[in-house]
């Protein structure tokens, strides 16, 4: 492996944070972007994967259903209607 494969931004970011998780190659099942506020809150459905992955966007963001992506997050909860439910949090993501 070369120098430039090793210090990939991810590897950077995972390295820095160990809480941080990298998944490669992962295929979207679902896109959902909804407003909030200023922002446009971004939730993904993954293939195999029964917790929704959440991120935030000030602009409308191209629909990723059916494509391919590589992301960096870290577990989450949220508390919906008193419960607590387990949620990933975005912090890089791109197209495979």
């Amino acid at each position: 492996m070369t120098n430039a494969a090793k210090n990939t931004p991810a590897k950077k970011l995972t390295y820095r944070h160990h809480e941080l998780t990298h998944t490669e190659n992962i295929k979207v099942i679902s896109h959902v972007q909804r407003e909030s506020d200023d922002w446009f809150v971004n939730t993904l459905m993954l293939e195999n994967i029964n917790v929704p992955f959440k991120y935030k966007r000030k602009k409308l963001y191209k629909s990723l259903q059916g494509q391919y992506v590589n992301i960096t997050y870290y577990p989450d909860s949220e508390t919906i209607a008193g419960f607590d439910i387990e949620i990933m949090k975005i912090v890089r993501i791109k197209i495979a």
